[in-house]
């Protein structure tokens, strides 16, 4: 039998969202697993630092600016990495946003603001992949969606509705692009410590509260969302298309 490939060598990723929390330390893992690693978002200054860390680790990376929002600067963008590297095989979609609101206190801007970004912004980032990837006959697509997108979570209207249609949308593309060579997936984190939700989360009241709901015991780290991410963009996960693997301490069993 051939057993499972879970290296990177060889392999181009991108990361959105990735001048910090999730998407930094998905980057440095996917560096750190051989992949040449393109770290795109909003702050050219924090993915410059990020980008020379990875390099000073013995890996190889670029900085690109990239807003979501701007469906055109996505596309140049991406033809700027795979002009750089020669080729596009993985693309991590991270960018995202956050917000509690109760549902009755959501303004038309908070649901406009959070759709752009997670949901219409995340949909162009793979459409500008997808048209590179599919014409070099391969490629790996990782979604990040959320629990919330799976279950309901209170005061979390407009995320979960965004999350929702990530995981949909995960699955057309897989339906459409798969046999094509390019396999599409969401990865569906539970509550990950992180510096953005440290503030939260060392609050004992509020991990309580979250920790009542989380079977496995702990929140997750980052390092669990990036095992997750790297099995299905390496040779291993070339037989997943379509699927959102949960990451979420089985939160969604119950």
């Amino acid at each position: 039998m051939e057993y499972p490939d879970f290296r990177l060598e060889d392999r181009v990723a991108v990361v959105t969202g990735a001048s910090k929390g999730i998407g930094w330390d998905l980057a440095k893992a996917l560096a750190a697993a051989g992949a040449a690693v393109a770290v795109a978002a909003r702050d050219l200054r924090s993915l410059e630092l990020l980008a020379s860390e990875i390099r000073a680790e013995g890996g190889e990376a670029m900085a690109v600016q990239l807003d979501v929002r701007d469906v055109e600067g996505i596309g140049n963008a991406f033809e700027q990495v795979h002009r750089h590297f020669g080729s596009f095989d993985i693309l991590v979609n991270n960018a995202g946003l956050g917000a509690n609101h109760p549902a009755e206190d959501v303004t038309e801007s908070d649901w406009d603001e959070m759709m752009a970004v997670n949901l219409r912004g995340l949909f162009f980032a793979c459409q500008a992949a997808g048209r590179i990837m599919l014409a070099q006959g391969h490629g790996r697509i990782i979604n990040m969606s959320s629990q919330a997108g799976v279950v309901g979570i209170r005061e979390h209207a407009v995320y979960s509705a965004s999350k929702g249609g990530v995981n949909l949308l995960t699955k057309v593309l897989a339906l459409e692009w798969s046999n094509r060579g390019v396999t599409v997936n969401a990865v569906a984190p539970t509550f990950i410590y992180t510096p953005g939700t440290a503030e939260r989360l060392d609050r004992p009241d509020y991990l309580e509260q979250v920790l009542s709901r989380l079977p496995i015991g702990r929140v997750g780290t980052t390092a669990d969302v990036a095992a997750a991410v790297i099995y299905l963009a390496s040779p291993a996960g070339a037989m997943v298309s379509g699927h959102v693997l949960l990451v979420d301490g089985a939160w969604t069993a119950q």
